[in-house]
């Protein structure tokens, strides 16, 4: 069984709040354990002072992550020559499709609501295991985006990783504009998967 390093959360960070094992629970499938921090964005700092603040999803905003997916995917079938209800629907069905298979391949991961300033922004998918932790997926609303919060969330989670001696990992579309953010913060390319890049960064 994994254990937690002992000096989680010893690590220097601009984070404000230090994080023991007092802040996790732990749960084990197959041989893997997965740490999940009790409180949702507990650590998150630099999160914070950006105004936001995490919920556990629930299906009742299957409908709100919905539209965050179809917010991430407008650029892409911007130039598609398809009606847009078609494209509507297209979209709807791709969120579906990914929604299940993130739920069955990673049934430990903890599934958040960003929320800025207490309204709705935005969704951050992040597994935790044993080595490594891993980015499913973070999204803001145009709205919400190009205004330092996703930058601040970002550096939390580099943050929390280093602090217990591991990678963080995500998969970024080639054509994704974060893909320059991501760079500027000091990811690396680990594995090209064609429309995708697998990017690690380790402190």
């Amino acid at each position: 069984m994994w254990r937690i390093p002992a000096n989680v959360g010893a690590g220097k960070s601009d984070s404000a709040t230090r994080l023991s094992r007092a802040d996790f629970t732990i749960r084990e499938e197959d041989g893997v354990c997965y740490l999940t921090p009790r409180s949702p964005g507990q650590g998150w700092a630099r999160a914070a002072r950006a105004g936001l603040s995490f919920r556990r999803a629930r299906d009742a905003d299957l409908p709100f992550l919905a539209r965050v997916h179809a917010a991430s995917r407008a650029d892409a079938f911007a130039a598609a020559p398809w009606p847009d209800a078609k494209k509507a629907a297209f979209v709807n069905m791709q969120f579906n499709l990914q929604h299940l298979h993130q739920r069955k391949h990673h049934p430990q991961a903890d599934w958040l609501v960003i929320m800025r300033d207490g309204c709705d922004a935005g969704r951050l998918y992040l597994e935790r295991r044993g080595s490594w932790h891993r980015i499913i997926d973070i999204a803001l609303l145009p709205e919400h985006r190009a205004r330092g919060a996703g930058e601040a969330l970002l550096r939390d989670l580099m943050d929390e990783a280093a602090s217990c001696g591991k990678a963080l990992w995500i998969h970024v579309e080639k054509i994704n504009p974060a893909m320059r953010l991501f760079r500027r913060l000091g990811f690396t390319v680990e594995e090209d998967n064609g429309l995708y890049e697998q990017l690690q960064w380790r402190r």
